[in-house]
């Protein structure tokens, strides 16, 4: 499995529109395609203009076959929703590392 983490700043006061518009639009869009496994949405307590996005693939190859030009409609349509209220700080990848058997 491997973990794609968003961490992007919105205005606090826009941050529930936010999150709500992203799973009306990316969550559900990516669901779509093979591998896609779940999305997690995590807040910050001490800091209401951060939010953390943890999405779960099956593979690497199954999430980077997603065409760019999908993306970028997808992108698209949440920007016309949502506005440019958001700032990606944070993108990184990370794999479930598998313990061999004793």
């Amino acid at each position: 499995m491997v973990i794609e983490l968003l961490k992007f700043h919105v205005a606090p006061d826009l941050r529930e529109n936010f999150i709500q518009k992203d799973a009306e639009i990316w969550t559900a869009a990516l669901a779509k395609y093979p591998g896609f496994l779940g999305k997690e949405v995590w807040i910050t307590p001490d800091d209401s203009k951060e939010v953390i996005l943890i999405i779960r693939w099956a593979t690497r190859e199954q999430w980077k076959a997603i065409p760019q030009a999908d993306l970028q409609a997808i992108e698209d349509k949440f920007v016309q929703a949502v506005g440019k209220s958001h700032l990606i700080v944070e993108s990184a990848e990370y794999q479930v590392r598998k313990f061999p058997h004793i």
